[in-house]
């Protein structure tokens, strides 16, 4: 079976508090987008294999999230030994959702192909135990996500007919890093009254990614990349997640920014 397990951006977040567990409680808005990796299984002779292609996937010691999903649903239902192939196209550590789309979507083909009959929430409770960010790739529809990230709540949002430029400058930006500068606070805007205006100079102003200012401080170069789609036309632009990718939204089709292209991993898409 082949799937193509795609990309998200984040449009806000706000880093509202720090629990009691050590982690952060967030608001954000997470929004699908058509950037893709190819993810296939048959079943396998022997024993269970998994390989990839494209983009290098780098080793935690651990098993990849797509191999970790399948041996889930393998504990609880009788499933055969399959061979695992993922091409990589999404970058790696770049707030895109990619690894955590690959483990959703590795659930969702098991459980078509096998016949499983698992219902979404179902789904999505195995893969809150894989990441933060794959149960949104359960339903795969704009939502708004709270607590740890893992609180979904469906958001009627459509950004079709925009255009984006999507930049990865290729700087590793750790999760961790990323948690260590912030400065939990109650937010100034409410994100979803902020979102549905569809008001690009109020979100300009008012849409913020909490992490912004202190890996914009750490890592300059994504400041200037955000600045530089500004100069070229963009209505929106802003850091994906906890970074390091960088996508400006463009009302009309963007013409490319050739600096940027020349140097960096660069994708236009429309949304």
């Amino acid at each position: 079976m082949l799937v193509f397990p795609n990309a998200k951006i984040n449009l806000g977040l706000q880093i509202t508090e720090k629990l009691s567990n050590g982690y952060h409680a967030i608001n954000t808005c997470i929004y699908p987008i058509p950037l893709q990796d190819a993810l296939e299984f048959v079943v396998a002779k022997k024993k269970t294999t998994f390989n990839s292609s494209g983009s290098s996937i780098p080793s935690d010691g651990k098993d990849n999230l797509v191999l970790r999903a399948y041996k889930m649903l393998k504990k609880d239902f009788h499933l055969p030994e399959i061979n695992i192939h993922l091409h990589k196209n999404i970058p790696i550590g770049a707030g895109l959702g990619g690894g955590s789309a690959d483990a959703a979507f590795m659930l969702k083909a098991l459980n078509e192909y096998y016949q499983l009959f698992l219902d979404d929430s179902f789904l999505e409770d195995y893969a809150a135990q894989l990441g933060s960010d794959c149960p949104f790739f359960i339903q795969n529809l704009p939502a708004m996500a709270s607590g740890t990230g893992t609180d979904l709540k469906a958001f009627d949002l459509d950004l079709s007919g925009l255009h984006m430029i999507l930049i990865h400058p290729g700087i590793h930006v750790s999760t961790q890093e990323a948690y260590a500068g912030v400065n939990p606070q109650t937010p100034e805007y409410d994100l979803e009254q902020l979102l549905s205006s569809k008001d690009f100079g109020a979100w300009r102003e008012q849409l913020i990614n909490d992490f912004e200012s202190s890996v914009f401080e750490k890592h300059p170069l994504l400041k200037e990349i955000k600045e530089e789609l500004y100069q070229h036309g963009a209505a929106y632009a802003a850091m994906s997640g906890s970074g390091s990718s960088i996508f400006g939204l463009f009302e009309t089709k963007p013409e490319v920014i050739k600096p940027l292209k020349d140097k960096f991993f660069y994708q236009t898409m429309a949304l």
